[in-house]
C-alpha cells in the first residue's frame, strides 16, 4: 500500500508553513493504515489460536477504537467512545499508526517485528516535525487508556458449568462428536466478560425456547433432522454450500468484507477507523451477550435432541440413534440461540451504517476455505469462494439460517440470533461513535 497523494501534498504544505498548520481535512488521508493494521492482527490473531478466544476481536476493538478516538481528537466527526483531550495540531497518521501499534504490541508482544515493521511503513514517511511527534505521543496516550480500561475485562476468565442429568431439552455432552475431552464444554467464561458498548452482559435476554412437546419444537426438530443430515435428499446443493461456505468465524469473516467494502465504497481514514472500530466491539458484544443466554437456557442441540428423541415425552418425534449433521461435528455448548447467527447479523447490522450505503446494498463476500468439521479438521477449498447479496439483511438472514442445514441448529436457534444480532447491531449504532455535525 502507498500513502495516497493527497497525504503528501499536506504534509508538504505543513513542512512548508512550520507552526501555521492548516486545520486537518478527514477527506485527504484514505483508509490504507486503518486496512493495513485490521488484515495484520487478523492474520496473527489467526496464527496464535485460530480464534476460539475473544482475544483477536477484543484486540482488534480495543485497536480501532483507539484509532477513532485519537483521529476524532484531532478533527472531531465522531462522538469518541471515551472522552479525549483534543490535539488539533497533531498528526493524523502519526496518531493512527502508533495508536493501532501501542494496543497490538501490548497483546501480541513475540509478533513485535511484524508490528514494528507495519508501524515503521506509515510512520517513516512522515517527515520529522512536531506534528508528528505530537501524534505519536497522542496515540500512545489513547492506547495506553484503553488499555488500562480493560485490564481485568475477563475477557479470558473461566467460569463453572454444573452438567445436567438428561432431560428433554437439556444440554447434553457428547464428546465424541465434538471431539473435545470428556467434561469440556466451550464459551462458559465468555458469558461473564465485560462488554464495550452493553451496559451488561444480559442487557438483550431472549425469550425461552420452545416447549419440547409443542408444535413449533416439533416442527423445527423434523426439519433440521431431514434437512441437516449428513444425507439429506432435501438439501439443495447451494444450501449444502451456504452450510459449509458460512462457517468461517465472524470477525475473519465480516473483517475481511468491511476492508473490501472500505476500499470499495474510498472511505477515509476518521470513517474507516469508525467502521472497524464499531464492527469489531459490536462482535465481540455480540458474543458475549449470546453466551450469557446460552448458558441461562442451556438448550440441547439437534444432534442430542435426534438420538434421545425416544425420552423427549413428546409422540410426534421419533429417533434416529445414527443421526449425524453435514460435517459431522457440533460445537460444544449449548444451541439457543445461535452465535453465529446473532454476531453475523450484528455485524451486518453495523456495517449498513458505518458504509453509508443503508442496507439495500449488492455485494459479494469471498471465503475461500473453511474447516471440514470441527476447529482442528482439515481445510475445506470452498467452490465458488464467493456468495452475494442484495442487502446486508440478506446475509445476516442467510449466515443464521446455513446453521439448519448444517444440522447444528434447530430453525428457531437461527431466527432468534438473527433477531438478537439485529438488535444488538441497532444498539450499537444508534448509541456509539455518532456523526458530528461539522461547521465549514
Amino acid at each position: 500500500m502507498k500513502l495516497n497523494i493527497r497525504i503528501i501534498l499536506w504534509i508538504g504544505l505543513v513542512v512548508s508553513l512550520g507552526c501555521n498548520s492548516p486545520k486537518v481535512t478527514p477527506e485527504a488521508y484514505d483508509a490504507d493504515v486503518a486496512i493495513g493494521w485490521n488484515e495484520l492482527l487478523m492474520k496473527i490473531a489467526v496464527a496464535e489460536d485460530g480464534l476460539l478466544t475473544l482475544k483477536g476481536v477484543r484486540t482488534q476493538a480495543m485497536m480501532f477504537t483507539t484509532m477513532h478516538d485519537a483521529l476524532n481528537a484531532i478533527e472531531g466527526r465522531y462522538t469518541s467512545y471515551a472522552k479525549t483531550t483534543p490535539h488539533p495540531t497533531a498528526d493524523p497518521l502519526s496518531a493512527a499508526a502508533q495508536a493501532a501499534f501501542h494496543i497490538a504490541l501490548d497483546q501480541y508482544p513475540d509478533k513485535k517485528t511484524e508490528l514494528e515493521e507495519e508501524l515503521a511503513k506509515w510512520i517513516e514517511a512522515i517527515p520529522d516535525s512536531e506534528a508528528k511527534e505530537e501524534g505519536i505521543q497522542l496515540g500512545k496516550a489513547v492506547a495506553q487508556r484503553m488499555l488500562e480500561a480493560r485490564n481485568n475485562d475477563a475477557f479470558n476468565g473461566e467460569a463453572s458449568y454444573n452438567w445436567h442429568p438428561m432431560a428433554p431439552g437439556v444440554y447434553a455432552e457428547f464428546n465424541e462428536h465434538s471431539g473435545t475431552p470428556e467434561g469440556f464444554i466451550f464459551g462458559a467464561g465468555w458469558a461473564q466478560a465485560q462488554p464495550f458498548l452493553l451496559t451488561s452482559q444480559d442487557q438483550f435476554r431472549s425469550p425461552a425456547p420452545p416447549g419440547i412437546t409443542t408444535d413449533a419444537y416439533t416442527e423445527a426438530f423434523h426439519e433440521v433432522k431431514e434437512w441437516g443430515s449428513t444425507e439429506s435428499t432435501l438439501r439443495t446443493a447451494d444450501q449444502a454450500h451456504l452450510a459449509m461456505w458460512w462457517k468461517d468465524f465472524v470477525e475473519s469473516s465480516h473483517n475481511r468484507l468491511a476492508r473490501a467494502l472500505i476500499q470499495k465504497e474510498e472511505l477515509n481514514l476518521w470513517e474507516a477507523a469508525r467502521t472497524f472500530a464499531l464492527l469489531n466491539m459490536t462482535i465481540y458484544d455480540a458474543y458475549v451477550n449470546v453466551f450469557d443466554n446460552k448458558f441461562h437456557y442451556n438448550h440441547w442441540r439437534p444432534y442430542t435432541a435426534i438420538r434421545w428423541a425416544a425420552n423427549d415425552d413428546n409422540p410426534n418425534t421419533a429417533p434416529d440413534e445414527a443421526w449425524n449433521n453435514l460435517h459431522k461435528h457440533t460445537y460444544a455448548f449449548p444451541s439457543y440461540p445461535s452465535a453465529h447467527g446473532t454476531a453475523s447479523s450484528a455485524a451486518m447490522r453495523v456495517l449498513a451504517n458505518t458504509l453509508g450505503t443503508g442496507d439495500d446494498y449488492a455485494f459479494t463476500m469471498h471465503t475461500d476455505i473453511v474447516d471440514s468439521a470441527g476447529p482442528f479438521s482439515e481445510p475445506m477449498v470452498m467452490d465458488p469462494p464467493t456468495r452475494s447479496f442484495t442487502s446486508f439483511s440478506q446475509a445476516g438472514l442467510e449466515a443464521s439460517l446455513s446453521r439448519i442445514y448444517l444440522g447444528i441448529h434447530f430453525r428457531y436457534d437461527s431466527e432468534e440470533g438473527h433477531r438478537l444480532g439485529n438488535s444488538i447491531g441497532d444498539y450499537a449504532n444508534t448509541n456509539f461513535l455518532l456523526p458530528l455535525t461539522v461547521e465549514e
